[in-house]
């Protein structure tokens, strides 16, 4: 399974914003140069996070952008469903918000997919390892490496 580059960057931009400590939002342009990231696909992305409550922005000279929750309360499974759509494993994988699979090449009456309990197995191993792993986690990881961008208005 393969994830675009819209979870790719989406959850490096959420990095930067865990791993900025300072009470001001940072502009997406200092984000994008620190990831060296295209700013224009920045600006979609961020959008998307946005419109899911995971970012917030603030307008004017010193606006930007800044977390919309905790770190710790952010799951990688929120930011790539928010980015990316609901994850699936197959074309004719279809979850349901209940849980139950379906599969949209059988009809109910077809009997069960021969393959349902593969890509049940693998929705879950995935789904379950982006919820368990929340934005304070790679934030922790990533450590201090010294790169964080600036603020808007502050000096370099």
């Amino acid at each position: 399974m393969l994830f675009s580059t819209k979870a790719e960057y989406g959850v490096r931009l959420m990095v930067e914003l865990g791993r900025d400590q300072r009470d001001q939002p940072l502009s997406l342009a200092s984000i994008a140069e620190a990831e060296n990231l295209p700013l224009s696909y920045m600006e979609h992305l961020v959008a998307r996070l946005r419109q899911a409550g995971l970012v917030e922005s603030t307008r004017g000279a010193r606006g930007g952008y800044s977390l919309g929750r905790d770190p710790a309360e952010i799951t990688m499974l929120e930011v790539v469903e928010a980015l990316e759509g609901p994850i699936v494993p197959m074309e004719c994988f279809e979850a349901e918000p209940t849980g139950k699979v379906q599969c949209s090449h059988l009809a109910p009456e077809d009997g069960p997919c021969a393959t349902k309990l593969l890509w049940t197995r693998v929705h879950g191993g995935v789904t379950d390892a982006l919820r368990e792993t929340t934005l304070s986690d790679l934030v922790e990881f990533a450590g201090e490496r010294g790169r964080n961008p600036q603020p808007v208005g502050s000096p370099a």
